[in-house]
């Protein structure tokens, strides 16, 4: 620690011994770009910035029943509305309006004065924790004269304000127009699927999915409507033997010339006509156990019940025996008459039933057909389910996509409306232009005291390049430092009372020198501080 505190001291001793001899290039440089920066500083014009404060307000109606159209961010409001007040030509209006630059003008091209108004402009948000939030800026201008900065910084606030309400209401208004072309479209893709949707829908009508239920209603309908016409075309056609029976009886009787009585032998028409209206009645009461009277097998039974019953009376009164023991010829001869409109009667009925047959007969096979027809739109049903999936899909698409532009367009142009009202975002002054009555710069003493740390490690810098490049040798330690051998004698220097008193009295020309030069950068600087 002793070895470490005697190098330092060592070291400092050796410093300070380069430091006064080489005294006067650290004290030169210092001095003369001290008093050159004090000098210059002096001579550069005083400028003064008027500053103005501007709370930008936004919409007086909540944002989540209105939406804004254009940015709420002062950042980006700032560009903005920046970019449209700050163009060349306004700027260059400026300048020719208050005179401004008037030396500069002489010399520079109009773009160069734009820029040179551009430095002098600033536009910064106030980033203090109280108003980060609050969407306050500020703008501000530097002038030679505070009158006119003021009357400067006043202008550009009244064209901020002026631009910042233009601007919203364009982006607004463009905005509202952009959503309107963007609606034609989705209209005219929406109208185009609609189409499409439609157009599939008549192609396979019947076919579609939400017409499967009732297919399936229509071909159970069907069904029963093909059993019951089967079972009529069945009874049709026991009718039809049953016709042709009684016609063929009647037919033997006559031609045999025989009166059936009752109890004779074999079945007598009589007989089969009742045992025929038995059957139907029973037939007829099944099915009214299950339908009305108005069905229509209903009434076919009924029909041929009266049928069968206008049979069995004539039946009944053609065979009525004769009284007993008067079997003549004429009784004979007038029975046959009856026994021939009973077989006319019995072959109209005849043919009515082979046209009920006939009826019948094409009725099952239209219902077949009908039955058939409905089958296949059920087969094509999944089929045309998943076609008309994908069309509903891309219109549901464009359906939503038509509500979300006709919302936006809505509140878009309600937005408007707003940005043309007092109730829009728009900028307001809470502090107007101020009048500087202290010049904002330049930085005087800065420059100054710049200056003076300049010259001095200037000074530094001269004074060890000097000492570098001289060899001389100074003391007893860089004599043995350099020389092998012991130094045996030392010779001290001997001066003359006229070289001492040269001695002294340069001595003392330097010490004054060198106080007056400390003096006259002290002077400078204090002029320089006050100044400022």
């Amino acid at each position: 620690m002793a070895q470490q505190d005697e190098n330092l001291d060592v070291t400092l001793n050796k410093l300070l011994r380069v430091a006064i001899r080489r005294r006067w290039w650290l004290l030169a440089p210092a001095f003369v770009i001290a008093m050159g920066a004090g000098v210059g500083s002096t001579l550069l014009p005083n400028h003064y910035q008027s500053e103005a404060t501007i709370h930008v307000e936004h919409l007086q109606v909540p944002e989540p029943y209105l939406p804004p159209n254009g940015t709420s961010d002062v950042r980006e409001t700032l560009l903005i509305v920046a970019d449209a007040t700050l163009p060349r030509t306004q700027l260059l209006q400026i300048v020719n309006e208050f005179d401004l630059y008037p030396k500069q003008r002489k010399r520079l091209a109009p773009e160069e004065l734009t820029d040179l108004m551009r430095d002098d402009i600033t536009i910064e948000p106030i980033k203090s924790p109280e108003t980060r939030n609050l969407g306050t800026f500020t703008i501000s201008f530097k002038a030679a004269d505070p009158h006119l900065a003021q009357q400067v910084t006043n202008k550009l606030t009244s064209l901020f304000i002026e631009e910042n309400s233009k601007s919203h209401e364009a982006q607004s208004t463009g905005t509202t127009n952009f959503l309107v072309e963007q609606l034609q479209a989705a209209v005219a893709d929406l109208n185009q699927q609609e189409a499409r949707v439609r157009d599939f829908k008549m192609r396979y009508l019947g076919e579609l999915p939400e017409q499967q239920q009732g297919n399936l209603q229509i071909l159970a309908e069907l069904n029963i409507q093909l059993q019951n016409t089967s079972a009529a075309l069945g009874r049709a056609r026991e009718q039809q033997v049953y016709l042709e029976s009684l016609i063929s009886q009647y037919g033997s009787l006559t031609a045999a010339g025989v009166v059936t009585t009752p109890g004779a032998a074999g079945v007598s028409p009589t007989e089969t006509i009742k045992a025929e209206l038995t059957r139907l009645r029973n037939e007829r009461a099944d099915l009214l156990a299950r339908y009305t009277d108005k069905y229509p097998d209903v009434v076919k039974i009924d029909e041929q019940i009266k049928r069968s019953g206008d049979l069995l009376a004539a039946s009944t009164k053609g065979s009525e025996p004769a009284k007993e023991g008067t079997v003549q010829e004429s009784s004979k001869s007038a029975r046959l008459p009856e026994r021939d409109a009973t077989t006319a009667q019995l072959k109209s009925q005849l043919e009515a039933n082979r046209l009920e047959i006939q009826d019948d007969t094409e009725d099952a096979k239209q219902t077949k057909a009908r039955i058939a027809e409905y089958q296949r739109r059920l087969n094509l049903t999944p089929v045309h389910e998943q076609e008309l999936a994908g069309m509903l899909r891309d219109y549901n698409l464009s359906k939503q996509n038509y509500d979300d532009l006709l919302n936006k367009k809505t509140q878009s142009e309600l937005a408007t409306s707003l940005e043309r009202h007092p109730q829009g975002q728009q900028f307001r002054i809470i502090d107007p232009p101020s009048l500087p009555m202290k010049p904002s710069g330049p930085a005087h003493i800065k420059i100054s005291l710049g200056g003076l740390a300049a010259g001095i490690a200037l000074g530094v810098a001269l004074a060890f390049l000097t000492e570098a490049r001289d060899h001389s040798l100074r003391d007893e330690e860089e004599l043995r430092r350099i020389f092998a051998f012991p130094l045996m004698v030392g010779v001290p220097m001997l001066l003359s009372k006229v070289e001492e008193g040269r001695r002294s009295r340069v001595k003392a020309l330097e010490w004054f020198a060198g106080v007056t030069l400390c003096l006259l950068v002290c002077a400078t600087e204090f002029y320089v501080y006050r100044r400022g």
